[in-house]
């Protein structure tokens, strides 16, 4: 077994965190190899990280059995896209804020080592999306959700929206999220979207701030196509992908967007589920008036 590190060399103090990382990792004897861009803080490294083995993202992902994210979502977004293609395995580390998709600190990953070392651990194959805009070959890719919206202008865009070519409707807003279920509890769920079980084959559109009360969420099946028509009254149209990758494209912009053929492949703990994971990020479904009573009593 051997786990690939790809850190977020911005991160606060991420020699010590990739330090302490390898070092639950040779406790175990576990192989690893760590990406080179770590490399840039090399007059900082302990003795430890002088002896590591280091190589180029690409290959990090390529000849490892797991890779680990190490920042928070964000990080685990970027490193999601460049492990799609290789269909590796891979878990993150949080150690920015939220951490939702990021599921491990580093308390929790120095169990989770011992788990990997006994091959006690689940890999839980997630839906992907992938877009064609104006009819070309390109294809963007998304794990989280594809968000077209109208960017920095004040005006609000025209969206038109087709599923497997039946028409649905027709209304302004300043832009629509099409989202997996792993993207539901991300910019989803902040305009109103359901939270939908990463089990679910589903796809969700949720309009932002539509001008009209009757536009709401949308739930499709991952198998069926969507097809959006979009207009504005300015030049360009913004498409984002997981918040990473943002690109503009000239109005009136069609865009075609269907479940990936590809899956990203991420490891969880055998001891953690998802609902456990909602209740202690979103604190979903707890009842924050007896929190704070509990909190008062003990005050």
């Amino acid at each position: 077994m051997k786990i690939g590190i790809i850190p977020n060399i911005d991160k606060e103090n991420i020699v010590n965190v990739i330090e302490r990382i390898v070092t639950l990792l040779k406790a175990e004897n576990l192989d690893y190899v760590i990406c080179d861009s770590m490399l840039k803080f090399r007059g900082q490294f302990s003795q430890i990280l002088k002896d590591s083995q280091y190589e180029k993202s690409k290959n990090v992902i390529k000849y490892s059995d797991m890779v680990v994210s190490v920042g928070g979502d964000g990080t685990m977004l970027h490193t999601a896209y460049e492990v799609w293609n290789y269909s590796t395995p891979m878990l993150g580390v949080n150690i920015g804020k939220l951490g939702f998709l990021a599921e491990f600190d580093l308390e929790s990953f120095s169990q989770f080592v011992k788990e990997v070392k006994s091959n006690n651990y689940v890999i839980d194959e997630r839906m992907a999306l992938a877009a064609v805009c104006n009819g070309s070959k390109e294809e963007l890719f998304a794990i989280n959700d594809i968000v077209i919206d109208k960017g920095q202008w004040s005006k609000m865009i025209e969206i038109t929206i087709k599923v497997d070519e039946n028409y649905v409707a027709t209304f302004s807003a300043d832009g629509i999220i099409v989202a997996t279920p792993t993207g539901s509890t991300g910019y989803s769920l902040s305009t109103g979207g359901p939270i939908v079980s990463p089990k679910a084959d589903a796809i969700t559109l949720s309009p932002i701030a539509p001008h009209t009360l009757t536009i709401r969420p949308l739930v499709l099946s991952s198998r069926q196509n969507v097809l959006l028509f979009v207009k504005s009254p300015i030049d360009k149209i913004r498409i984002s992908l997981d918040g990473q990758r943002v690109s503009y494209f000239d109005s009136p912009l069609t865009v075609s967007i269907k479940r990936s053929e590809k899956p990203v492949r991420l490891v969880h703990s055998a001891k953690t589920d998802y609902f456990q994971i909602l209740r202690n990020k979103l604190y979903w479904g707890l009842d924050l008036r007896t929190i704070n009573n509990k909190k008062s009593s003990v005050t």
